[in-house]
């Protein structure tokens, strides 16, 4: 080998090295923007969603004949402390919201370039349909660490607005403190299970729904990232459309298993078994229409918040 060809062989390693460190640099800043877009995106949802979500708990907690139906749990929840009785709970939601939408919006995209690199061979390099859903599956899987104790102390929140005795706590914080006198980091993390079982199926159709539906309002010779933004509402609220209608059994499992008093339940079948023989298997659907009233303002405002806050990182970072 020659000078001349050690010379150009160093020069192409460094190339090479230079061009590694700017795709990780890219990397790095992407994964950056979807985190912060995911928790933008949350906040919108939180705002928009709250009252549809307090309605839905409250159908599935509550004893049978105690509401009459969603109209009802609205009226009984103004006429027991006003306006603000619809945002009972909200501030967990509001405080775990941007750790839960930040990570499942950054595990959704980590998973998407899992998905590529575990198939470097591929001819197209735009993800189907299944590995789109198969993406949203994955990225359930880190947010139910943050999902799981949020939604604990909102569901107990939002009952203890019932009336129906029991602990009445505080606040969140209140509350986080009770249940980890109570049963430790367990009692914090009861019904993760069942958040698993609600937020993977749900959260592949979710990012699925909402990737096809961008996909079909894009014009001949457009990309979908020129969609204006009607577009990207009615993809969000189609993605929310999409989880809801196959979430809500295991959320029904999932917010009675959080509200009971310890020992109620061993277990997510525990609790489909006890529920379905007391109340019947409709009761796993439960809170049907609050969610799919939320369903789509509530995704909308989510994918509005994060493709708005992505542009606006795009423009000035």
């Amino acid at each position: 080998m020659t000078f001349l060809d050690a010379g150009n062989r160093r020069k192409a390693d460094d190339s090479d090295s230079a061009l590694a460190e700017e795709t990780q640099r890219s990397s790095t800043a992407e994964s950056i923007k979807s985190f912060v877009a995911g928790g933008a995106g949350g906040v919108a949802a939180v705002l928009v969603g709250h009252p549809f979500d307090l309605t839905k708990t409250r159908l599935q907690t509550a004893a049978p004949g105690t509401y009459n139906g969603a109209v009802d749990v609205v009226k009984k929840a103004l006429a027991r402390d006003g306006v603000t009785g619809l945002y009972r709970g909200v501030v967990p939601p509001l405080l775990g919201v941007t750790p839960i939408f930040a990570v499942s919006f950054w595990a959704y995209d980590t998973s998407k370039l899992l998905i590529q690199a575990l198939t470097p061979n591929r001819k197209n390099k735009e993800l189907s349909t299944a590995e789109l859903a198969a993406a949203g599956f994955l990225s359930a899987i880190p947010t139910t660490l943050v999902t799981a104790p949020v939604e604990r102390a909102k569901v107990l929140l939002q009952v203890q607005g019932q009336g129906q005795g029991g602990p009445q706590y505080k606040g969140v914080f209140d509350v986080v403190k009770h249940l980890y006198r109570e049963g430790g980091i367990r009692s914090v993390f009861r019904g993760s299970t069942a958040t698993v079982a609600r937020d993977g199926p749900g959260s592949a159709a979710y990012f699925a729904a909402y990737e096809v539906t961008k996909k079909l309002l894009t014009p001949a010779g457009s990309t979908s990232s020129d969609l204006n933004l009607g577009a990207v509402i009615v993809a969000g609220g189609m993605a929310g459309i999409a989880m809801w209608s196959i979430a809500i059994p295991p959320d029904v499992i999932k917010s009675r298993i959080q509200s009971a008093p310890t020992g109620t339940y061993s277990g997510f079948m525990d609790c489909a078994r006890k529920t379905i023989a007391a109340d019947g298997v409709a009761a796993l659907w439960k809170g049907l229409g609050p969610a799919m009233a939320r369903a789509f303002p509530a995704n909308a405002a989510t994918f509005l918040g994060v493709e708005a806050t992505k542009k606006l990182m795009d423009k000035y970072l």
